[in-house]
């Protein structure tokens, strides 16, 4: 038997004045996209800012449903309207805020494990990372590459 180790890498910054302006404006654009969701159940609104190889930015943000399995992320909503828009442009990066009843999340809110998957196909589809930045009140977290959000991705060879 051998273990295999994967290491995540993350970097975490302050505020959102500590990155750079493409990456500060991204993180606003998510923050208004999630003003902007329809989250009548659970009151957690998320916005999603994706941006481009053309610097385009692309935004979403979650939309519930009653029967909250045909519910959709923010990540995905921006996502798949990238891709139905732009679909031979890849994506660089993505910024996820969420906020509730007293503002932006204290930590940042990590994707779910269907939007990671997402993200990593995006990866895939293109052939180069996606930074993935995720906003919060305390901190602020960038990580380089999907796979150090989903170590064990599904991939298919």
């Amino acid at each position: 038997m051998r273990t295999i180790e994967k290491r995540i890498i993350v970097y975490e910054y302050s505020t959102i004045w500590d990155l750079p302006a493409v990456e500060q404006k991204l993180i606003l654009a998510a923050r208004e996209a999630a003003l902007n969701s329809y989250a009548p159940y659970s009151k957690f609104n998320v916005g999603a800012a994706v941006l481009l190889d053309n610097n385009e930015i692309i935004t979403g943000n979650n939309q519930e449903n009653a029967a909250f399995s045909i519910s959709l992320c923010a990540e995905r909503v921006a996502l798949f309207y990238a891709n139905s828009y732009y679909k031979d442009v890849p994506v660089r990066a993505m910024a996820v805020s969420a906020s509730n009843g007293h503002g932006i999340t204290h930590e940042p809110v990590k994707p779910c494990g269907v939007c990671r998957q997402a993200l990593m196909e995006a990866e895939i589809r293109y052939g180069q990372p996606v930074r993935v930045i995720l906003d919060g009140r305390n901190k602020i977290q960038v990580f380089y590459g999907v796979e150090n959000l989903l170590p064990f991705a599904f991939k298919l060879d």
